[in-house]
C-alpha cells in the first residue's frame, strides 16, 4: 500500500532522510521507531505529500504521491495527532465530524453528528461527551476524541504520531487496546510512530527502525528482540550505552 524508494530530504545543511527504502503491505500495522530528531515525522509528511522529497519515489496504491490529485488522495487518511490537535473553539463533536461537514466528504449536519457520536461510542465515550469542548476533557478523553476523528470518515490508512504520549501507563495500555481492535475491524493499512514500546509490542504487525536517516532495520514484530541488530537492541532496552548517542 506504501512505498518510500531511495527518500531523501534535507532542510538546509540538515540531512534529515538519507535514502529511506519502506514497504507496508496493505491491511498491516507498521511502527516507525527511532530516536528524537531521526526523521520519523518528516517519513510521514512525505508520504501525506506535506514535505516533498529531494529525490526517491513515494507511492500510495501504486500511485505516486506528488502527481495524486490532493482532496480525493488526502481523503483516504485518517491521523492521530500527538497532541490532540483538537479545535478549541468547536464542540467535541465538531472535532470528530470535522472532515464530514467539509469538501468531497461533506455530509448533512445532522447525520454527521450521528457519526460523530458513533464514533465517539466506539472509543468508549458517552453521547454526552458531544456537546462538550475539548477543555472540559481530560488528556485521555481528548485523544479518544482524536482517535474518534481519526477514524470518522472510514480511512483507508491511518496515522498515528506518538499516540500515548501524555498518558498514564493505564490509560496508554486502554488507547493501545483501542487502536490495535479498531484498526482490526477496519483493515486499515497503519503507521505509527512511537517512542513508547509497549504501544510497538500491542499495535505492530511489523516494525521499523529509522537512525540517522536511513531504515536501520524492519522485520515482523515478534523478531524484534532478537534482531541482532545494535540501533535495535539499544533503543528496545533503554540502554544508555550503545551506538546511539544520548543526547546530554
Amino acid at each position: 500500500m506504501i512505498t518510500l524508494d531511495n527518500v531523501h530530504k534535507s532542510f538546509g545543511s540538515n540531512h534529515v532522510l538519507r535514502g529511506v527504502n519502506l514497504h507496508v503491505a496493505k491491511g498491516t500495522s507498521m511502527v516507525i521507531i527511532g530516536g528524537s530528531g531521526t526523521g520519523k515525522s518528516v517519513a510521514i509528511k512525505t508520504v501525506l505529500g506535506l514535505v516533498i522529497p529531494d529525490s526517491g519515489t513515494i507511492t500510495v496504491d501504486g500511485t505516486d504521491v506528488t502527481k495524486a490529485d490532493r482532496d480525493a488522495f488526502l481523503a483516504r487518511f485518517g491521523m492521530l495527532f500527538q497532541g490532540g490537535a483538537l479545535f478549541d473553539s468547536l464542540p467535541v463533536w465538531q472535532n470528530v465530524a470535522f472532515r464530514l461537514l467539509r469538501g468531497s466528504l461533506a455530509k448533512p449536519r445532522d447525520e454527521a453528528r450521528e457519526i460523530a457520536i458513533e464514533k465517539l461510542r466506539r472509543v468508549g465515550l458517552t453521547p454526552d461527551v458531544a456537546d462538550r469542548l475539548p477543555a472540559e476533557l481530560s488528556g485521555g478523553m481528548q485523544k479518544r476524541v482524536g482517535l474518534a476523528r481519526a477514524i470518522a470518515a472510514e480511512p483507508e490508512i491511518i496515522f498515528f504520531d506518538e499516540p500515548t504520549t501524555g498518558l498514564d501507563p493505564i490509560m496508554a495500555g486502554v488507547i493501545n487496546d483501542l487502536i490495535r481492535e479498531i484498526v482490526t475491524e477496519m483493515g486499515a493499512t497503519t503507521m505509527t510512530i512511537t517512542h513508547d514500546m509497549t504501544s510497538v509490542r500491542t499495535i505492530a504487525d511489523n516494525v521499523a527502525m529509522l537512525h540517522a536517516g536511513k531504515i536501520r532495520w524492519t522485520g515482523p514484530v515478534s523478531d524484534m528482540d532478537a534482531a541482532g541488530d545494535p540501533y535495535v537492541d539499544q533503543f528496545i532496552h533503554g540502554r544508555a550505552e550503545g551506538p546511539i548517542e544520548a543526547v546530554r
